[in-house]
């Protein structure tokens, strides 16, 4: 889903290449957009959903900005553009760094995510929602559950739509969380520990599959190097180019 200024079209367009190089045989790539502009052909383009209850959901955050944070819940109605599972998911601060054919046959009956960094390592339960990999044939209750009372799900859920998401599917016993060495962050797998992210370049992590840039650094940010804080300053890391490309 792409909306308002923060991603262009072509993130998007990378996030398209990446999926087309390393998923083997056919496969639809939706973008949901309020700017089709400048696309590649090859992306279905879809208007962004109208949800009944956004009035609901703006009034019931004590940040309104953040509507945008729950539009990928809408992912989750049935019907949605005809779409049938399996259905992978990205978020456009990623790069495909792998074939993405482990992720979709983790578990094809459940609601895939890689749980969440910091949760785990706290051991505690939730998902990270930079991909997620479900059958919306056999999860309606993602949709139907938040549109039913959409004020109710983000004060329970920390205002979080991931965590939504993956505890909402964990109380319907259908959440599988990825192996980690798939879904990998930049700054918490890549880049050296400190003070080693000083000397040493950071490496694509074995086996990775998604590299997920959430938060700082972003993707050209890493490729040119990052002088963040301490913990997270790291040196130039150009092999991303080989990934992130049209």
């Amino acid at each position: 889903m792409k909306w308002g200024a923060k991603y262009s079209a072509t993130d998007v367009n990378r996030l398209h290449a990446g999926v087309r190089r390393w998923v083997s045989g056919g496969v639809r790539f939706l973008c949901f957009t309020d700017d089709a502009a400048g696309l590649m052909p090859g992306i279905e383009v879809h208007p962004l959903p109208v949800e009944p209850f956004e009035a609901a959901l703006i009034a019931g955050m004590s940040q309104p900005g953040r509507k945008g944070a729950w539009r990928k819940v809408s992912l989750f109605r049935p019907g949605l553009a005809g779409m049938t599972g399996p259905l992978l998911g990205f978020d456009l601060d990623v790069v495909i760094t792998g074939p993405l054919e482990p992720i979709v046959q983790h578990a094809p009956d459940k609601v895939v995510m890689r749980q969440e960094w910091r949760y785990q390592r706290r051991g505690k339960p939730g998902g990270h929602g930079s991909v997620f990999c479900f059958d919306p044939v056999l999860h309606p209750y993602l949709y139907d559950d938040f549109a039913a009372d959409p004020e109710g799900a983000i004060a329970r859920h920390k205002g979080s739509e991931q965590f939504y998401t993956s505890m909402t599917a964990l109380r319907h016993g259908a959440l599988s969380y990825l192996p980690g060495h798939l879904v990998c962050s930049f700054k918490y797998d890549a880049i050296p520990p400190f003070p080693l992210n000083f000397l040493l370049t950071p490496k694509q992590p074995e086996g990775c599959r998604v590299l997920c840039f959430h938060g700082r650094p972003h993707m050209d940010e890493a490729i040119a190097g990052y002088r963040g804080s301490l913990r997270n300053w790291s040196r130039p890391s150009p092999w991303i180019r080989e990934y992130w490309t049209d």
